[in-house]
């Protein structure tokens, strides 16, 4: 048994410490590009700032279409539902300009949004390029990143010009992050919310992590079947004490 002057502890602690994650600790040795979505994965779903999103985007509906709030907010789920996002419905149905309805949804109060101080040192461990998946526009992104305090942490921010504005979980979005990344697919972990939307980065190879939340946006979203858990590697609670955990 290795000693130390005052006994065993001491040394087998700091010996432990240098050496990192055990053995048994998820391997993400292979990963050299680390994609995460940015809404309720970034930060925390406890924030609301979706339901602030959610609000606009009825708002927004019901004004460019000229319906009740009731109806806007059933056709905003039922094109979400049926296109992978509601922008994705309102271009196809009712010619709608994409960059008036993300300026208008994303234009919310992020006072509720605070740095997580475990996050930032999180990230920066990572060994590779690190980027942002998004739905939404790199505006959006951008002022978000900066509210919580992980702006200038990013190689790359797809967004949904980006990929054409054919939305996650359409595969096509996938493909196209892959064209403009320049990445192996086998070579990239995703980091998703919403649990549909890591179901393509799984065929295409990607190790994929699903960060539980009790929104009604995550396991399924609104009326939509549950994904079959097969489609992730892992699943966590906490996105920051993961990544302090695995091994590099």
């Amino acid at each position: 048994m290795l000693m130390g002057r005052e006994g065993a502890g001491p040394v087998i602690d700091s010996i432990a410490h240098e050496a990192g994650p055990p053995a048994t600790a998820p391997d993400f040795r292979h990963v050299e590009t680390w994609i995460f979505d940015l809404d309720n994965t970034l930060y925390h779903a406890d924030s609301n700032l979706f339901a602030q999103i959610e609000s606009r985007m009825t708002e927004f509906i019901a004004h460019r279409l000229d319906v009740h709030p009731g109806e806007a907010y059933t056709l905003q789920h039922f094109y979400f539902r049926s296109y992978g996002s509601t922008l994705r419905g309102l271009m196809e149905c009712d010619h709608v300009d994409p960059d008036e309805f993300l300026n208008y949804v994303h234009d919310v109060d992020l006072s509720p949004l605070h740095p997580e101080p475990a996050l930032r040192p999180a990230l920066e461990r990572l060994t590779g390029r690190r980027a942002v998946f998004t739905n939404g526009s790199r505006d959006h992104a951008e002022r978000v990143l900066k509210q919580i305090g992980l702006d200038g942490l990013w190689a790359d921010i797809w967004d949904i010009h980006t990929i054409g504005f054919v939305p996650k979980p359409r595969p096509e979005a996938y493909d196209r992050i892959v064209a403009a990344g320049g990445f192996d697919p086998h070579a990239a972990a995703m980091f998703e919310d919403t649990a549909r939307n890591l179901v393509p980065a799984h065929a295409l190879g990607m190790t994929t992590v699903f960060i539980r939340s009790d929104t009604r946006w995550s396991i399924q979203g609104p009326q939509v079947s549950a994904t079959p858990r097969q489609n992730f590697s892992y699943e966590i609670d906490d996105l920051a004490d993961f990544l302090q955990t695995i091994r590099l």
